[in-house]
C-alpha cells in the first residue's frame, strides 16, 4: 500500500512551526507495513487544499491528513474532503457530549464554532480523540482510504497510537511490516564510506542500504520487510555481516546512538574513569558525554584551558612551552601531550584526553585553520598523539574534532 501524508495549515509553510508530524507518521506507517511516497504541505486554503487531495488520490492508495480539524473557519479539513466526496457532514453526538461537559466543568462559555469540532465526514469512522475535542476520521471511499488527524502533535500521537491505527489494520490485506536497524560510523566520512559500499548499495534488492550523515557521523539503514520479526533479523544479519567485512573498524553501533554514548558504555563496562582538557572545542567535548545520562559515574570532569593563561594556571604547563621564540606553542603535538597528562594526573582518572588547534576564521600561530591535536593519556601507557586537518567553518571544526576524539578514544576502550 502506498500512502500520502497531507499536513494542512499555513503556519507550517510559513517555518512558525516544525512539521514533526509527518516524521512521526512516517515511521509509524512503515511499522504497518505501509510505504510513504510523498509528503505535501498545503495552507489553509480550500481550493489548493482539494488541489492536494487530487493529486494524492491519483499516486496513492491512502492520504493521512494531520491538522485542519479544529473550531475556526480556517480548519478546512473535513470540509473540503467532504465536498471532494459529495458528502455531508453530521455531527458527532459523544464528541459533542465531551466539548459541552469541558465547557461546563470549566464554567465557560462555549461558542456556536466549538461543535465543528465534533463533526464528521457521512460514513467515516468516527476516531475518539483522548486529549483533545476534534474527533478523528477514517474512510474508505472509491478505492482510496483516507485517515483524518489532528494536527497538535500531543492529540494526533495518541489517536494514531490509537484509534487510527485500530481502523488502519481493519483496512489492510497482505502489507508486510518494514523492519530496519541502524549501524553507526565514526572516524570516516559519508562519501568514503559510500565508496566502500557502493557495490552494495547500487546492487541492493532486499534489505535496503541507505546512508545518511550527521557531523562527525554517518550511520547506514538497513530495512527490510517480513512476516515475522526473526525473518527480518535474518535477512538483515547477512547485510550487516557484508557490510562488516568492508568498514567493520569504523563501526561503533549496531544502533542508534551517538559515539558520546558508545564512550560511556565501554567506560562503564570496563569499570574506567575518564577527564578531560579542552582549548579548540570550548568545553564540548564535556558538553557531549555529560549529555548521556549517568555518565557522571564515568566521566569525573574536565577544564577549558582556553588561553595560554589558563594553561599554564590551571594545567601547569610552562609559559615556556606556550609562548616566546623556539616554544612549541599552545597549537602543538607537545602541549596535546601535556594537557591530557595534566588532566588524567589532577583526576586521577583512568583516561585523559585533550584537544587543541584552529578553529578559525583565521590562522593562529602561523597554523592553518583545521589543524586540531588530539592527546590520550592512559593511566601506565605512553601517551599518544593524534593530528587532524579539519575542513569546514568554525562551529563544523569544533564539533568535528569532538567527535573525532570520542571516536579515537572509543578504539582505544575497544582494544
Amino acid at each position: 500500500m502506498k500512502a500520502e501524508i497531507i499536513a494542512v495549515g499555513t503556519e507550517l509553510l510559513l517555518g512558525q512551526i516544525v512539521n514533526t508530524n509527518a516524521q512521526y507518521l512516517s515511521q509509524k506507517l512503515a511499522g504497518l507495513g505501509i510505504d510513504v511516497y510523498f509528503q505535501t504541505v498545503v495552507g489553509d486554503n480550500p481550493v489548493r487544499l482539494r488541489q492536494a487531495i487530487e493529486i494524492g488520490r491519483s499516486r496513492a492508495d491512502l492520504l493521512v491528513f494531520t491538522g485542519g480539524l479544529g473550531p475556526t473557519q480556517d480548519d478546512l479539513t473535513k470540509d473540503v474532503l467532504a465536498d471532494y466526496l459529495n458528502r455531508g457532514l453530521s455531527l458527532h453526538e459523544p464528541s459533542m457530549s465531551k466539548i459541552e461537559h469541558l465547557f461546563q466543568t470549566r464554567g465557560l462559555h462555549m461558542v456556536e464554532s466549538n461543535r465543528r469540532q465534533a463533526l464528521s465526514i457521512d460514513g467515516a469512522e468516527p476516531l475518539d480523540n483522548t486529549t483533545g475535542l476534534a474527533v478523528g476520521n477514517g474512510l474508505s471511499a472509491d478505492g482510496t482510504l483516507y485517515l483524518l488527524l489532528p494536527g497538535p502533535p500531543k492529540e494526533m500521537k495518541p489517536m494514531m497510537d490509537g484509534a487510527g491505527e485500530t481502523w488502519l489494520r481493519t483496512m489492510l490485506t497482505n502489507e508486510r511490516p518494514l523492519y530496519s536497524r541502524i549501524l553507526k560510523f565514526a572516524g570516516i566520512g559519508e562519501s568514503n564510506l559510500e565508496a566502500k559500499l557502493l557495490d552494495l548499495i547500487d546492487g541492493q534488492v532486499d534489505p535496503t542500504l541507505a546512508p545518511y550523515a550527521k557531523e562527525g557521523e554517518v550511520s547506514i539503514r538497513v530495512s527490510t520487510k517480513a512476516d515475522t520479526e526473526a525473518e527480518a533479523g535474518r535477512k538483515i544479519d547477512g547485510a550487516v555481516e557484508k557490510i562488516k567485512e568492508r568498514v567493520g573498524e569504523y563501526l561503533y553501533a549496531e544502533q542508534d546512538i551517538p559515539i558520546e554514548e558508545a564512550v560511556v558504555q565501554l567506560l562503564r563496562s570496563s569499570r574506567r574513569k575518564l577527564a578531560s582538557a579542552e582549548s579548540i572545542s570550548g568545553g564540548l567535548l564535556a558538553e557531549l558525554i555529560t549529555s548521556v545520562p549517568g555518565s557522571s559515574g564515568e566521566y569525573l570532569g574536565g577544564v577549558v584551558t582556553y588561553t595560554n593563561f589558563m594553561k599554564h594556571r590551571l594545567l601547569g604547563i610552562p609559559m615556556s612551552q606556550l609562548e616566546g621564540e623556539g616554544a612549541p606553542g599552545a597549537i602543538s603535538d607537545s602541549t596535546a601531550a601535556l594537557m591530557a597528562e595534566r588532566a588524567r594526573e589532577l583526576s586521577d582518572a583512568d583516561f585523559g584526553v585533550s584537544l587543541t588547534g584552529v578553529a578559525g576564521p583565521a590562522e593562529a600561530e602561523g597554523k592553518p585553520v583545521g589543524l586540531v591535536y588530539y592527546g590520550l593519556a592512559e593511566r601506565g601507557k605512553k601517551t599518544v598523539v593524534l593530528t587532524m586537518q579539519l575542513s569546514g567553518d568554525r562551529a563544523s571544526i569544533r564539533t568535528r574534532a569532538a567527535k573525532a576524539a570520542l571516536y579515537r578514544l572509543w578504539l582505544s576502550l575497544r582494544d
